[in-house]
């Protein structure tokens, strides 16, 4: 799935918050990104909602990105990537912890 849980949503809220009081410290000639990057497990999809595992990647990365949006991070500032099942943390077999968000700050 691609949809936030209530939970979800209030983690994405506490790092809004955090991103908010570190972007006061980034000096302002740093250009810099917040990249949300999607990740499912090894096992293929295939559905009206999502033809592919990328798919689904991508549309969990653009459920975060646009509840980051939603408090208070610029659409400037945000970016979404998908990896489908191409980096998963465990090989081999599919595991809950390869369906991810992953969130880091780069620059740009």
């Amino acid at each position: 799935s691609a949809t936030l849980t209530p939970k979800g949503k209030a983690q994405i809220r506490k790092i809004a918050l955090i991103i908010q009081q570190v972007e006061k410290d980034i000096p302002s000639h740093v250009s810099w990104v917040l990249r949300i990057d999607g990740h499912t497990d090894s096992v293929p999809i295939y559905n009206q909602q999502f033809k592919s595992n990328w798919e689904l990647s991508v549309a969990r990365a653009m459920s975060v990105l646009k509840e980051l949006e939603k408090n208070g991070i610029p659409a400037h500032r945000l970016a979404a990537t998908g990896f489908g099942e191409h980096h998963p943390v465990y090989k081999g077999a599919p595991h809950a912890e390869n369906r991810r968000i992953e969130i880091r700050l780069d620059t740009m």
